[in-house]
């Protein structure tokens, strides 16, 4: 069974684990040079023009994993710009089904007369283009292609696109949302997101009281192993006990039905790509969105109320968590995160046999409905429950939307009062389509739902068990 979809994060995977071991092993500054020649031996390069190159993109690599900060203010998603070389300029181009028509209908669409015939053959002249698209509508043969780099096609909120000076991928931090798309899409991995996992193991190493907050769609992730086990490895790392983030969104489902019934109208707060999308692009929305901590927030901030000295840790397939980790642990909430791709890394790194550990159990569980969030929709089912429940009375119309496409959608019948509540989650498919689960197949997605059925079906009884409130 594969371990990761693609090459790209087989060689993320590769330098955070040689990473990781070294750092544990104290012997990092003895390896720190062997490192690229450990992961790429010889002199044959597979990947780039030369076995130094690729070394030296592993540098930089390397260099992003022991200088990266939870604390710093820097935008959690990096572009390796060494990296960033092989894709050509986007925009629009003639291909090979033009026909030499004399209609010329795509020549007469141009506004900028980009357009001119040679040999009968269209050309476009790049200098005059302006990417606007008129000449592809009007062409009857559809021969004319907009040729765009994946990092900018898959790009939630259009953030993206080539430096002036190098050609490489430049970054609109004030329009990123940091939700990944761009980091998993990116078919030479010259997109990257920050790791803390040094700031981790020494957190392990030092601290006594660390805890694990693990989200839900780690049922659809180790699927070799299953849950259980990957529990006994996670605690045999150092962690002192590991909670579900489903049951913080159980409690989250309880708070939150409760104020759309208050409120009237309410837009959902646990995916923070949704959250930091609407504030930058419907600031008029920004009293809508929800008061709850997200699902990870709320289990971290109980957990520090019980014991104001213990650490906490997300463990989740997303990178914009890093992003909220980065504000929450300013106000003492959360104190780091990792993907689950980290913890793949560390596991291995640490050399901990999975398939023969002893399962275990969670020191903290949520309901079938609190599992279900890692699936868009599945919030706005757990809230109807929820409301159900506590016995309030209150019409919930809902909306759903993953992705772009249908987030837009969805706040548009909000804003024209179609609907009452907006549940949006930025990747596709909500949190089991996140940029760093292991893989995205479709047995991921049924192993979610086995997961999820496998625990209670009450939120109050879920939350009361666990002492939640």
């Amino acid at each position: 069974m594969r371990k990761f979809d693609t090459k790209v994060q087989e060689l993320r995977y590769e330098v955070l684990k040689e990473v990781a071991k070294h750092v544990i092993n104290d012997d990092m500054e003895q390896y720190y040079y062997k490192i690229p020649k450990i992961i790429k031996p010889g002199r044959k390069s597979t990947m780039r023009c030369c076995v130094y190159k690729e070394r030296a993109i592993i540098y930089e690599r390397m260099d992003i994993i022991l200088t990266s900060s939870i604390d710093n203010d820097r935008n959690v998603i990096r572009v390796i710009d060494i990296a960033c070389d092989e894709c050509p300029l986007g925009g629009y181009y003639v291909t090979d089904a033009c026909r030499g028509c004399i209609a010329h209908r795509c020549s007469r669409a141009c506004v900028k007369k980009a357009i001119s015939f040679n040999e009968r053959r269209a050309v476009i002249d790049k200098s005059k283009c302006i990417n606007c698209g008129m000449c592809a509508k009007e062409c009857p043969y559809a021969a004319i292609e907009n040729r765009v780099r994946p990092c900018e096609r898959v790009c939630k909120n259009k953030c993206i696109s080539p430096d002036p000076e190098t050609n490489a991928a430049l970054i609109d931090e004030s329009k990123c949302i940091q939700c990944g798309s761009c980091v998993y899409m990116c078919p030479f991995g010259a997109i990257v997101d920050e790791s803390y996992l040094i700031e981790i193991i020494k957190m392990l190493k030092t601290e006594k009281k660390v805890y694990a907050i693990v989200a839900p769609s780690i049922g659809g992730n180790f699927t070799e192993y299953g849950a259980n086990k990957i529990i006994s490895a996670i605690k045999a790392l150092g962690f002192k006990g590991v909670f579900e983030a489903a049951l913080g969104a159980d409690v989250v489902s309880l708070h939150e039905s409760k104020e759309l019934s208050e409120l009237g109208s309410l837009t959902s707060s646990c995916c923070p790509s949704f959250v930091s999308y609407i504030r930058k692009n419907y600031p008029d929305l920004a009293d809508k969105i929800s008061s709850s901590l997200s699902p990870m927030a709320t289990i971290s901030k109980i957990l520090k109320e019980r014991e104001p000295d213990c650490k906490t840790i997300f463990i989740g397939p997303c990178t914009a968590k890093k992003g909220e980790t980065k504000r929450l642990k300013k106000e003492g909430i959360v104190d780091s995160c990792m993907t689950f791709e980290e913890l793949q890394a560390l596991i291995d790194a640490k050399e901990i046999d999975v398939a023969n550990i002893e399962p275990s159990d969670y020191d903290g569980s949520g309901s079938s409905f609190g599992r279900g969030f890692a699936k868009c929709g599945g919030l706005s089912t757990a809230v109807k429950k929820s409301l159900e429940e506590q016995g309030i009375d209150f019409e919930v119309k809902g909306i759903n939307g993953s992705g772009i496409k249908e987030i837009r959608a969805a706040l548009a019948d909000f804003k024209a009062g179609k609907y009452n509540f907006v549940e949006g989650m930025m990747c596709d498919g909500g949190c089991i389509g996140g940029p760093c689960n292991l893989t995205h197949e479709m047995r991921n997605k049924i192993a979610l739902d086995k997961y999820a059925k496998a625990s209670t079906d009450s939120i109050t009884d879920s939350v009361d068990e666990n002492d939640m409130n």
